[in-house]
């Protein structure tokens, strides 16, 4: 068992608190990660689509995880299983800084996470208070217009990453 804790960094202009939709715990944000095989180091040839809401039972066992993949080159099954309450919204300080933020921690058996997609379903505030629902950040960034704070605002250079916590 190995735990990844997923951070993620980018450019804030004139914006702040980048999260899910509903929170760093948000039950319905799905994340979209790229897994090699723990056994064979295949890299799977498609992102797994993974979100708290959702679990399936765990083959030869009574447990359940959040997903369940059987490695197509070696055949292996493997588990992800995500553990709530360690993700934080990504800052303005923080992006200055170019320091990564906690976003969620995988649970990973038989398969480690290699990669995070960005997609949509984000939410962001600029600094002047407005809100911004619904980012999709799937094109690698986002621009708009803040009317209230009138000035431009900006996500980009988005990165992510994963680190082996104990």
């Amino acid at each position: 068992m190995v735990n990844y804790l997923l951070g993620i960094t980018g450019e804030l202009e004139n914006l702040t608190d980048l999260q899910p939709q509903g929170g760093c715990d948000d039950p319905d944000f799905t994340y979209c990660i790229k897994l090699k095989c723990g056994n064979c180091g295949e890299l799977s040839e498609k992102e797994s689509w993974v979100s708290l809401n959702e679990t399936v039972s765990v083959p030869k066992s009574r447990g359940t995880a959040n997903l369940v993949q059987k490695c197509k080159f070696c055949g292996r099954d493997g588990t992800v299983s995500m553990i709530g309450g360690r993700g934080r919204p990504l800052t303005q300080e923080h992006s200055e800084a170019g320091m990564y933020t906690p976003l969620m921690l995988f649970d990973c058996r038989g398969f480690e996470p290699v990669d995070f997609v960005f997609g949509g379903g984000w939410k962001v505030e600029s600094v002047e208070g407005t809100k911004f629902d619904a980012v999709d950040l799937s094109g690698g960034e986002f621009a708009e217009y803040d009317e209230k704070g009138e000035c431009p605002v900006m996500i980009s250079n988005l990165r992510s990453r994963f680190e082996v916590v104990k």
